[in-house]
């Protein structure tokens, strides 16, 4: 028995950071929407636990959330199933894409099925919760508000197809980085509208859009990697009609009115990768 599946990165239409907590992590508001960019997986049931990404074998004692994902469902159960486990990666990683925890959260769902574990979503989000702060949403998916550390999901009724085009700025940003440096800029919330943002989008009204949505993590993103802005530049120069950096960078994407304008800016922006939303 063999299950596949897809892994789908996401994108930030905004995000704002709201406070610091105890626990060294921030409150988050955000507007989040999966793309179709997607890794691709394969489980297969095995004696043991293996994973190869793209044609390489990897440790399964590491900090991929792959393996994470797998040994935290044994560790829950209390019994050591193995999986043999191929991922083929096209999500670029370091890039606010959520591509590591959409892998997280598609090898919960699928080990899950293959070990007939029969735990339901809610038991998954707990666990994935606990792997990393993007993993509830990619659990759940969708056009969605997200708030809290990122396990409070607000699904907004409905969802606009959009073309993007998504640009890598540089070798990408650490998160912890990313957010150290907001707290030693000392920047308050944007108090943005997301209410107004989501209807914006769904109307697909550009000039809104880039009225109402932000992105806190952008001056600190762009204070450390200064190819972020260039980026963000780059984009608006080609036509883009709204752009914003994802996450905490460093890959930044342009929304686009028809997939004509957006394939025609792609021939100017090497490196660029054509999507949509979905």
């Amino acid at each position: 028995m063999g299950i596949s599946g897809r892994a789908h990165a996401k994108i930030n239409w905004s995000l704002d950071v709201l406070s610091g907590r105890d626990d060294g992590y921030h409150e988050l508001n955000m507007l989040m929407q999966n793309i179709e960019l997607c890794d691709e997986l394969t489980f297969q049931r095995a004696r043991w636990l293996t994973l190869t990404v793209n044609g390489r074998a990897l440790p399964v004692g590491g900090r991929n959330l792959v393996v994470r994902a797998a040994n935290a469902l044994n560790e829950y159960m209390g019994k050591r199933h193995g999986a043999r486990i191929t991922l083929l990666k096209r999500i670029p990683i370091r890039a606010g894409l959520g591509g590591g925890s959409a892998d997280c959260a598609a090898a919960l769902i699928a080990l899950n099925r293959l070990w007939e574990l029969k735990l339901p979503l809610e038991k998954l989000m707990e666990i994935g919760k606990a792997l990393g702060a993007d993993v509830p949403y990619c659990l759940s998916g969708g056009f969605a508000r997200v708030s809290g550390v990122g396990e409070r999901i607000e699904r907004v009724p409905g969802a606009e197809r959009f073309p993007l085009l998504i640009l890598c700025a540089g070798r990408g940003l650490s998160t912890a980085q990313v957010f150290q440096e907001f707290d030693r800029m000392g920047a308050g919330p944007l108090g943005l509208d997301l209410s107004a943002l989501s209807e914006a989008i769904l109307r697909r009204d550009f000039e809104a859009i880039h009225a109402l949505s932000g992105n806190a993590l952008e001056a600190p993103a762009i204070a450390l990697n200064p190819e972020v802005g260039r980026a963000m530049d780059a984009l608006r120069a080609a036509g883009a009609r709204a752009v914003r950096m994802t996450g905490s960078g460093s890959a930044v994407f342009g929304a686009f009115r028809t997939a004509a304008e957006a394939l025609a800016a792609l021939e100017a922006l090497p490196g660029a990768i054509f999507t949509w939303t979905m």
